[in-house]
């Protein structure tokens, strides 16, 4: 009897120690789930309010800053401007409305838990696969802007073909950047994937 009594506490107690440990991992990484889709929101509202400046700019009639008239970008440039705009805050709306809806899971599994604020239980295949469709559809969404920023910068600084230099300077630094900053942001999502 005793023996018996011996195996059920320690089997107890081996059960305990599981139970805490995976419980404490689940709320670890779950926090760290929820805190990656609250940094892509974030930087998603700030690409969508470049997306707003830079619809202001596609008012008809607006001058270069380039001396001949003839390097003023023409009304196709204009209308370049405002579909890549309108794609691009596309994208990031797709991005920042799956992200919400992944939080908004976590939160609604974690509402019988009130003590444990990040802690949830959820398929982590969803999970994973609703992260990278976030994060594609930010990387989509930056790609949009940056041909946007292209067309801005053809209104302001005189057309490409035109052969401004200031216009050739400032798209040739834009896509050296922010492509190698889209490779970097890609890279590591599916580095994250995969692992």
């Amino acid at each position: 009897m005793a023996e018996s009594e011996s195996y059920r506490k320690d089997y107890y107690e081996q059960e305990t120690r599981r139970t805490t440990s995976s419980s404490s991992s689940a709320s670890s990484t779950t926090s760290v789930h929820v805190t990656a889709l609250d940094g892509l929101v974030n930087v998603n509202s700030l690409f969508t309010i470049a997306v707003f400046v830079g619809l202001s700019l596609t008012t008809q009639g607006q001058h270069s800053l380039e001396s001949p008239t003839t390097c003023d970008a023409g009304i196709d440039v204009a209308k370049k401007l405002l579909v890549f705009e309108v794609v691009s805050f596309s994208f990031f709306l797709f991005s920042s409305l799956v992200a919400q809806g992944l939080k908004l899971a976590i939160n609604l599994l974690n509402s019988k838990d009130v003590d444990e604020a990040f802690k949830a239980h959820i398929n982590l295949k969803v999970l994973r696969f609703g992260m990278l469709g976030s994060a594609l559809g930010s990387v989509m969404g930056c790609l949009f802007l940056m041909l946007s920023m292209v067309s801005v910068i053809e209104i302001r600084l005189g057309t490409l073909s035109c052969g401004s230099k200031s216009a050739v300077h400032a798209v040739i630094a834009m896509i050296v950047l922010v492509t190698s900053a889209l490779l970097v942001y890609s890279s590591t999502v599916i580095y994250a994937f995969l692992h």
